[in-house]
């Protein structure tokens, strides 16, 4: 008791001191006057800390007649400034430089080790919240919008469930993983990352191509790593929200708690309300699924005696209420064949680990674990479904030989699956350990060899092996080639990733035992940096190519009253070309960039006569050119910025002799977001999304008058046969749309 007292006296005694102290304000700014959130600043001669609010605004006090301040922040070189009592009343600005900007992005998605971006044998494209936040989204999924290569794909009209499509590839075949944790998968890559919001992220991580020799299955396309945010970078107390001229409300409160020498954590409690049902296209339907969810994340850290990190735990639970149909729904029609509603019921618990062994750090341990529940009804088709998915691994990392890293692991993934499908008649249950090995090879100064090999088990197929080759070449400083192969794999359960095998009137076939898909991939990709006294031009290209045996493809053309599933008879191709300009000017706080990738995914059939048939993939953009202009007005403390996305024809899954076209048209979203900063670190911002209000034809769901199909059968009004299919849909029927939001800082 008398040490309790003891310290509650000496911390009194240094606050009434502090008190009588003068405050010194500040700001932390880069080169181009932009503002850095959250940059730290110390006292060199005390080791006092505090951290910079939002708009990078701080107050220091000083008690001594002078003080060494140091402001530094992640991708920022440190910079220290000498205060001394002749300038107290002068604000103290900091004006960092960038580490080469995108260079010395840290990653770990590439290797499972944290290294520098440049130094990656594998090519990653990495984006800070500042740029997923440049217009207004409220979601991973709307945030990803803007990136090379992804795009947000609605899988159904009626309940706007929807993934991220990589390349071309429907979002199935894409690894979300967090924090480097393979939480997402299964039933949650239909409704799980529209529950994962900005606030959170601090930098998503993305990998084009397969990433199955590290993360194993699902990572066929490509591996999306969201790194949430430290406990340093966010205030004691937050609160972000944004309100919309269609009545949505989004409302996150994050704050932390820390104990200096123990542990910290933050936890982040996000709600997003949607209760105003429009019907913009008069069809009966609502344009735009309504819903209630609720989310709780924590992160939580622990240290050492010696000041080391040696575990991390994160917790996130969601609970979300949706639905969407004819505009008169109620939860009473639940089931029923009077009005047509699709009504989903989602709970999901997340938990994850990261030990590093004290004794020896090049030794560290994962595991997650998630349970998915989800009860659901599709007009009058039921659909439960639970699924828990446990993982669990151990790394070991060793420098060896001055030139070689090498990289061990063993794996453990368990899937337990059941929902009330006839194609379920018992839990789908497996395990599914593995192996793998990995070189990271110093060829010589200015190249490297990356080679791995991964073989995992699974207790129904068997041995599966992926192997990966990655050379890199700096040509130059400011210049480097990359070329890379690997194999991916990917375990399919068809009604946890395909929303079209539930929704709408048409019938589940299954015609053999699904195998599992295999996918070979080669890509070779070059990165420029231009640098002078008035610019910097960062440009990288990439040509690719996936090639896939085994491909399970839905068949929506053979019976208009079915979906066909089986194993496709041949091979299926996905080919293109993605480049990316980032252009900045030094005296100018002007940001431009822009990107484009053109696209070629093909399925390549065998006929029973021998001929392949070449049939383009469903729901894959021809191309996409997306632009962003970004500015800072400086002493206003005003930012702006125009972001726009612009899609080629995309294949669409029509009935026989449909009226509807079997490509959609070109069309560009338009987007922007005026951020102004206010006292105390406050800010506030307004947008406009689509403000060209584009929306799908009209008639995209088709017989929309008659969702149960009472009157399929009339050859007059009818002879084509039409049902009701809501399956024909590539962007949302949202139109333009204003949003007001802001976050204050406590």
């Amino acid at each position: 008791m008398f040490r309790y007292l003891l310290f509650i006296s000496c911390q009194l005694f240094f606050l009434s001191s502090f008190s009588q102290s003068v405050p010194i304000t500040g700001k932390v700014m880069d080169q181009n006057y932009f503002p850095i959130p959250f940059a730290h600043i110390t006292d060199l001669n005390l080791d006092y800390k505090t951290v910079a609010d939002s708009a990078g605004n701080f107050i220091f006090h000083l008690n001594r007649s002078e003080i060494s301040l140091k402001a530094s922040a992640v991708g920022f070189q440190n910079q220290i400034i000498k205060i001394t009592s002749k300038s107290f009343n002068n604000p103290v600005v900091f004006k960092l430089k960038e580490n080469n900007d995108f260079l010395n992005e840290m990653v770990v998605s590439g290797t499972l080790q944290l290294i520098k971006k440049k130094d990656s044998p594998i090519p990653i494209a990495v984006y800070k919240s500042q740029y997923l936040n440049a217009v207004p989204s409220s979601s991973l999924v709307d945030a990803t919008n803007q990136i090379a290569g992804l795009r947000p794909q609605i899988n159904c009209s009626v309940c706007n469930s929807g993934d991220i499509h990589i390349n071309g590839m429907e979002g199935a075949y894409s690894m979300v993983v967090i924090d480097g944790m393979p939480i997402m998968g299964g039933l949650s890559t239909v409704y799980g990352l529209q529950g994962i919001p900005t606030s959170l992220i601090n930098q998503v991580e993305i990998i084009k191509g397969p990433a199955s020799t590290l993360y194993g299955s699902e990572a066929m396309a490509g591996l999306i790593n969201v790194v949430t945010k430290s406990v340093e970078c966010i205030p004691k107390i937050m609160l972000d929200f944004n309100i919309s001229s269609w009545g949505e409300v989004q409302n996150s409160l994050t704050f932390k708690l820390i104990d200096k020498k123990r542990w910290k954590s933050f936890t982040a409690l996000d709600i997003f309300l949607y209760n105003n049902p429009i019907d913009n296209n008069e069809d009966n339907f609502t344009d735009l699924t309504l819903k209630n969810r609720f989310s709780i994340f924590n992160k939580l850290q622990f240290f050492s005696k010696n000041g080391l990190n040696p575990l991390n735990i994160s917790l996130r639970y969601i609970n979300e209420n949706r639905w969407g149909g004819e505009m008169d729904w109620q939860t009473k029609d639940r089931g029923k064949n009077t009005v047509y509603g699709e009504s989903i019921l989602t709970n999901r618990v997340e938990a994850s680990s990261f030990f590093t062994s004290l004794k020896n750090p090049d030794l560290k341990w994962q595991s997650s674990f998630s349970w998915h529940d989800q009860k659901s009804w599709y007009g009058t088709s039921i659909f439960d479904a639970q699924q828990i998915i446990g993982f669990s691994q151990i790394t070991y990392h060793k420098k060896m030989a001055k030139k070689h890293h090498l990289l061990t692991g063993l794996a453990l993934r368990f899937n337990n699956y059941d929902d009330n499908t006839p194609a379920t008649i018992k839990n789908d249950k497996w395990w599914l350990p593995g192996i793998f090995v990995q070189d990271n090879f110093q060829l010589f100064d200015n190249q490297q060899l990356l080679l791995g090999w991964r073989s995992d088990y699974h207790t129904k197929h068997g041995f599966i092996h992926s192997p990966r080759v990655n050379y890199q070449w700096n040509l130059n400083p400011s210049s480097t080639l990359r070329v890379g192969y690997g194999n991916g794999f990917r375990v399919v359960n068809v009604f946890t990733e395909d929303h079209a095998a539930l929704t709408g009137s048409r019938e589940v076939i299954f015609l053999e035992e699904l195998r599992p898909e295999i996918s070979q991939n080669i890509n070779l990709t070059l990165s420029k940096d231009w640098s002078n006294e008035k610019i910097n031009i960062n440009f990288e290209t990439s040509i690719f190519q996936s090639r896939f045996s085994n491909k399970i493809i839905p068949d929506f053309l053979s019976n208009d009253n079915q979906i066909i599933y089986k194993n496709l008879n041949g091979y299926a191709i996905a080919k293109g070309l993605t480049t990316e300009w980032l252009v900045k000017f030094k005296k100018s706080p002007l940001k431009i960039s822009i990107n484009s990738t053109l696209l070629d995914v093909a399925n390549f059939e065998e006929l029973n006569n021998g001929t392949i048939f070449k049939n383009r993939q469903l729901l894959a953009e021809k191309y996409s050119i997306k632009w962003m202009i970004m500015y800072d007005f400086g002493d206003l403390g005003i930012r702006a910025n125009y972001a726009a996305t612009n899609y080629g024809p995309i294949r669409l899954p029509i009935l026989e002799n449909d009226i509807r076209s079997e490509y959609s048209s070109p069309y560009t979203i338009h987007n922007f977001k005026l951020t102004k900063d206010l006292p105390r670190g406050w800010t506030a911002f307004i947008g406009i999304r689509n403000f060209t209000n584009f929306t799908p034809p009209d008639n995209s769901i088709l017989r929309a008058y008659d969702p149960f199909d009472q009157n399929v059968n009339d050859p007059i009004n009818n002879p084509n046969g039409y049902t009701f299919d809501a399956s024909y849909v590539y962007a949302s029927f949202q139109g333009i749309n204003f949003v007001f939001g802001g976050s204050l800082l406590f």
